[in-house]
């Protein structure tokens, strides 16, 4: 999707129905500044926000996507790339947010090895050793549960029994038996147990 192109489209609608950047705002519940990063093609509107969007421009979401009013003749044409365009965005963003799951939990496995080191080997008082010990179990806790909550979100689980790919809840994700990014959880289609596979797309 153009950025610049949405952005150039907004703002033109807006102005024709002679709202200032600042009354969008106020309507959607949003910065004014959150509107000028869409109008510049920054940002792009939130997908809870683009009904409303469209509803005070008069557009469809089909006509915010693409940037321009979609006539009736290429309609289904038109939001069929855009589907695609966005899937194609969310597997990206997926693929970037598993990548920094590992940056994450690397990071903070050397920072709690560091301070576990430094607390065994260095002379310091006790009370600082113990600091830094727990200091570094910590940053770690803290590291896993940003690692759990990527590995949530990103792409999808499919069940190894009936193929089924879905997001689960935080909880299931948490106490699952895992083996790297498989889970021991139960499928919410066919309701059976088995190691359920990290993928990134729906097939």
């Amino acid at each position: 999707m153009d950025q610049s192109k949405i952005g150039q489209f907004i703002a033109r609608k807006r102005k024709e129905q002679s709202l200032t950047q600042m009354q969008l705002a106020e309507r959607l519940g949003v910065t004014d500044r959150a509107v000028s990063k869409w109008e510049t093609g920054k940002s792009l509107p939130d997908a809870s926000l683009m009904l409303s969007l469209c509803g005070l421009l008069h557009i469809t979401v089909n006509d915010l996507l693409s940037g321009e009013v979609v006539s009736m003749e290429n309609y289904h044409e038109k939001a069929e790339k855009n589907l695609l365009e966005a899937l194609a965005e969310k597997e990206a963003a997926d693929r970037r947010l598993l990548t920094m799951e590992v940056v994450i939990g690397t990071i903070s496995s050397l920072f709690l090895f560091t301070m576990v080191m430094l607390a065994s080997f260095v002379d310091l008082a006790s009370w600082l050793r113990i600091a830094l010990i727990a200091l570094g179990f910590v940053s770690f806790a803290v590291g896993v549960g940003y690692c759990l909550k990527i590995e949530q979100k990103a792409g999808y689980y499919k069940c190894a029994r009936c193929g089924h790919c879905y997001v689960p809840a935080f909880a299931p994700v948490l106490w699952a038996m895992h083996a790297g990014r498989s889970r021991y959880m139960k499928c919410p289609r066919c309701g059976k147990k088995s190691w359920q596979k990290k993928v990134i797309r729906k097939d």
